[in-house]
């Protein structure tokens, strides 16, 4: 009985430490800049968090955030992707659809 008691203690404590010491999902911190073309002002995503639909002319994106964005085909960041490392940008077909970081 004393065995099975310290097993499910153990247990407990060690749920516990897992749940105190998990760290959530942070947003990416900086911008995502996307450029149009040459009379159109850059659309720029602020420390962007989830799935962002990118504009209909969007040509090339520029992640200057710290964690990666990834580049999808449609707009609600399905399927497969692209993805983008911090300091890094690319080119994006006309209508590629979304971002998400």
């Amino acid at each position: 009985m004393r065995r099975v008691g310290s097993a499910l203690i153990a247990g407990c404590v060690a749920v516990l430490a897992i749940v105190a010491t998990a760290i959530p999902a942070a947003a990416a911190t900086g911008e995502v800049v996307v450029f149009e073309n040459e009379f159109t002002k850059l659309t720029r995503y602020q420390n962007p968090d989830g799935c962002k639909k990118l504009p209909a002319a969007a040509h090339v994106l520029n992640n200057e955030t710290d964690q990666p964005v990834k580049i999808y085909g449609d707009p609600f960041c399905l399927g497969p992707s692209l993805t983008v490392p911090p300091g890094m940008g690319s080119h994006v077909a006309a209508g590629s659809g979304s971002f998400s970081a």
